[in-house]
This record gives C-alpha cells, sequence and structure tokens, in this order.
C-alpha cells in the first residue's frame, strides 16, 4: 500500500522559475491587474483559466465550496451564475458573505477574493441562461442538483423530457436562475516563489469605493 505521507512529500511544489511580481507598479485598482493576471494564464495555455472556487457557509456556519466558472468582470464585481434551489443558492440567500478563489499553478499566481454576492436581475440572468448550451439549460431546467440520485436511468430520462421541452420552448427560462456578482471589500494577488519568498499584495476597498494597497508578509 502507498505510503501517502511519503507520496505527498515525492510531489514538487512552486517549483518554478516565475515570473517577479514588482508591487510597485501595480495599477490604483484590482480590476486591472485581475485582467492582466487572467490574460497571462490563458496566453500560458493554462485550461480552464476562468475556473474559480466558490467558497460560502451553511445555515450551521460550515464553510463549502466547489468550482464554477467566471461569467464577468465589470463595475458590478465578479460574476457567476447558479440556480437558487441548489444548496449553494440557499447559502448565499442566507449569507451573501462569500469568497472566490482563482488558482493558475504554472505560474506559481493565486488570486484571492472576499465579499458579498448581489443578484443583478431577471434580465441579466435570463440572458445568461439563453446563451448557454442545449445541455446546460436542460440540467438546469431539473432543478434536481445535489439531490439524491436513484438511478442513472433517473437522469437520462429526466434530461430526455427537458430536451424535448426545449425543442418546443427553446426561449424557456426555469425561475430559479440567477447571476450574482460579488462586489470585492479585499482582494489578494499572490504571487509564488521557488524559495517561499511569496509576494502578496492586497487591496482594500474603503467607504468611498477607493482602494488602498499593502504589501503582505509571505
Amino acid at each position: 500500500m502507498t505510503d501517502m505521507k511519503e507520496l505527498l512529500r515525492s510531489l514538487p511544489s512552486l517549483p518554478g522559475p516565475y515570473v517577479p511580481f514588482d508591487t510597485a507598479q501595480a495599477p490604483a485598482q484590482p480590476e486591472p491587474l485581475f485582467a492582466q493576471w487572467l490574460q497571462a494564464a490563458i496566453d500560458a495555455g493554462i485550461r480552464e483559466p476562468h475556473a474559480m472556487t466558490l467558497s460560502t457557509v451553511d445555515g450551521d456556519g460550515c464553510p463549502d465550496a466547489r468550482v464554477l466558472i467566471l461569467k464577468n468582470v465589470d463595475e458590478h464585481g465578479w460574476h457567476f451564475a447558479i440556480s437558487r434551489a441548489s444548496p449553494k443558492g440557499r447559502q448565499i440567500s442566507d449569507s451573501p458573505q462569500v469568497a472566490l478563489t482563482f488558482y493558475w499553478p504554472a505560474l506559481g499566481r493565486q488570486v484571492r477574493i472576499r465579499g458579498t454576492a448581489h443578484d443583478m436581475g431577471e434580465q441579466t440572468s435570463s440572458a445568461d441562461f439563453l446563451a448557454r448550451p442545449l445541455g446546460s439549460r436542460a440540467g438546469a431546467l431539473l432543478g434536481r442538483q445535489s439531490d439524491v440520485l436513484e438511478s442513472p436511468q433517473e437522469l437520462e430520462d429526466g434530461l430526455a423530457r427537458q430536451l424535448r421541452r426545449l425543442e418546443q420552448q427553446p426561449d424557456v427560462l426555469p425561475d430559479s436562475w440567477v447571476v450574482y456578482a460579488v462586489r470585492p471589500r479585499e482582494i489578494e494577488f499572490w504571487q509564488g516563489n521557488e524559495q517561499r519568498r511569496h509576494v502578496r499584495l492586497r487591496y482594500r476597498r474603503a467607504p468611498d469605493a477607493s482602494w488602498s494597497k499593502e504589501r503582505l508578509w509571505p
């Protein structure tokens, strides 16, 4: 049997080399820097560079996390789309304080965002849903996310019914679909270093919506 501890110790961690992060050159606001880092991840050929971990808390205060896809970044914040009826949707309804984490291992970079999720409204949510692939819409119309699945056939039958429904009603929308934007209060840009001299820059939003910057210890 494999010794898990030895296996994990044998795996490389932050091997580098990485591009240095000069915090003195960082812009006054975090959005342009995020756009630069995302583009660098795309240019590096990282698969799904727009994937992120959404962290929430449940009614008992226990943390929960899952990977989603970033939909947009604008003056409202960082966008994602989910069903209100899903566990994460119910958790956000109860407590809209969330965290987003991006990680691009080939670049040794993380971006950590803490803020509040805001409903972007029916028009934005409808437009997002209708732009999704057919199979994704069929799955959302089922409305059974995270329910116990009694048999694979139950899933196949349900998807088939919804696909037929979409053929007849291509513009049908689930009531539960919602696009949230996370308005950040803190954003940290983390650049790893092979010698563990990680460079960390945190932006913090002031009450007047301006941003301050501060370097953190590794």
